[in-house]
C-alpha cells in the first residue's frame, strides 16, 4: 500500500491532530518517511480546497482559509456557542496573559472569574500550571494543547497581536 494513502486515510478519518511519531509508530516506518509522504501529499494538494494542516503538535486534513466564507454559507445550520462572553473574555485573559492568577485575571476583568475558570477547566481549554511563588500561593492558570487545537493554532505565538484586537474592538460601534 502507498504510503501517502495510508496518511491520508488515517488524517480523513481522525477528529484529532495526528502526531508524526504517532503515524511512524502505527504504520511502523521512520518519521523521516512519513514527513516525506505529508511534503507529497501537500504538493498533491496545491491549488485544491483541503491542505495538510500542522496545529498543536499534529497533522490533520482542513479546508483551506480563503473558502471559510464560502463554506459557511453552505452550511447554513448555526453552532450554539459553547463558551459564554464571560468564559470567552476570561479565556483571552489566559491566553495572552498566562501565567495567570485568579486575582489577576478578576483585576483586569472586574469581575469574579471563578465560573468562568470552572467551565474553562472542565472543558480542557485551560489547566492549572502549579503556583506563584506569592503570600496564599494561589494557583496559577495557563491554556492547554486543546484550547491550540480548537483555535486552530500551532503554537502561543499565532494569537492575534493584542494591539490588532484593541484596535478592532476599538473601531466597532459601541452604541448598544
Amino acid at each position: 500500500m502507498r504510503l501517502d494513502a495510508l496518511i491520508e486515510a488515517i488524517l480523513f478519518c481522525s477528529s484529532e491532530p495526528v502526531s508524526v511519531s504517532k503515524l511512524s509508530q502505527a504504520l511502523e516506518v521512520p518519521p523521516e518517511q512519513i514527513e516525506e509522504a505529508v511534503s507529497a501529499l501537500d504538493e498533491l494538494y496545491a491549488g485544491r480546497g483541503i491542505f495538510i494542516q500542522k496545529v498543536a503538535g499534529g497533522l490533520r486534513i482542513a479546508t483551506r482559509p480563503e473558502y471559510g466564507e464560502i463554506i459557511s454559507q453552505a452550511f447554513t445550520r448555526k453552532i450554539p456557542v459553547a463558551l459564554s462572553k464571560g468564559a470567552l473574555e476570561t479565556l483571552a485573559v489566559v491566553a495572552y496573559c498566562q501565567p495567570v492568577t485568579r486575582r489577576d485575571i478578576q483585576s483586569i476583568r472586574g469581575v469574579n472569574p471563578d465560573a468562568s475558570l470552572e467551565t474553562l477547566l472542565e472543558k480542557g481549554l485551560i489547566k492549572e500550571l502549579g503556583r506563584k511563588n506569592t503570600l496564599g500561593r494561589p494557583k496559577l492558570y495557563g491554556t492547554t494543547d486543546e484550547f491550540l487545537k480548537k483555535a486552530s493554532l500551532i503554537s502561543l505565538s499565532d494569537l492575534p497581536p493584542i494591539e490588532s484586537l484593541k484596535d478592532e474592538a476599538g473601531s466597532g460601534d459601541t452604541a448598544d
